[in-house]
């Protein structure tokens, strides 16, 4: 195995590697700026925008040269839609409502090129338009990562025979919608959602595989209590909450300033 894919291998080793991520449309220069920010990965959420490939292809060229490591979040567990973002560059998959380990297995083999998986052979972005055609295609299937969203009841029960499938390198919890599966919409503070975390967390520690979540709001205290829990593969905030805070908290800044107070 040669693994050239950093996120891939901290994901392997159960490293603690942060991302962050991008939501608000196909813009890079929003790539660029939290590229440079020194983030390890940058996550692509193309199922909840309308982020296209074509979109998901700009964010890769920004972040290109930059240290993060582009990931997609296809928007269904398609093996179409999980080829393209990997023929344009994305390094890794994060793909949404896997409930069950033949959902799990579909995605990998979408992910993996023969006789691993079913994904098909092009010239395209990923292997330089063909110059690097042959040794992307030797290496890619130790190179791509593939994290699987875990977002329902039925995922949390079915948690250990989808940690079971080869080549699910981790986990991704969606507690919003995994909220609405338990009926507490929202509620993700809740005991309920905090045990169903739990499971899964310790699924991932039995199995070997890491676990990750997204923290929407990064504070000190969020972070370490998400480390001190057994998550390692953490996104640190997106980019609409990054520009709402700082655009509030320098209003806040020139008011409190004019007031005195």
């Amino acid at each position: 195995m040669s693994i050239t894919n950093s996120v891939r291998q901290a994901l392997l080793n159960r490293e603690p590697i942060f991302g962050s991520w991008l939501q608000i449309g196909p813009y890079p220069a929003l790539a660029e700026i939290l590229a440079n920010a020194g983030y390890d990965w940058l996550g692509v959420d193309c199922e909840h925008s309308d982020i296209d490939v074509e979109g998901f292809t700009a964010l890769a060229r920004g972040m290109f040269g930059r240290g993060a490591v582009p990931l997609a979040r296809v928007r269904e567990n398609d093996t179409l839609a999980i080829r393209q973002m990997l023929d344009a560059g994305a390094q890794g998959v994060i793909v949404p409502l896997i409930n069950t380990a033949a959902e799990a297995r579909r995605a990998v083999a979408a992910a993996k090129y023969p006789p691993q998986g079913v994904r098909g052979f092009c010239f395209s972005r990923m292997n330089n338009y063909g110059i690097d055609f042959p040794d992307y295609a030797a290496n890619a299937n130790d190179n791509i990562a593939v994290v699987v969203m875990i977002e329902s009841k039925q995922a949390v029960e079915n948690i250990d025979e989808i940690l079971t499938v080869d080549g699910v390198d981790g986990v991704f919890i969606g507690p919003y919608d995994m909220s609405g599966s338990y009926c507490l919409i929202g509620q993700t503070d809740h005991p309920v959602i905090r045990e169903a975390c739990k499971k899964v967390v310790d699924a991932c520690s039995r199995h070997g595989k890491a676990a990750g979540l997204h923290l929407v709001n990064p504070t000190p205290e969020a972070i370490a209590k998400t480390l001190a829990c057994g998550f390692t593969f953490i996104a640190l905030g997106v980019d609409m909450v990054f520009l709402n805070q700082a655009a509030k908290s320098a209003l806040t800044f020139a008011r409190q300033a004019v007031s005195g107070k």
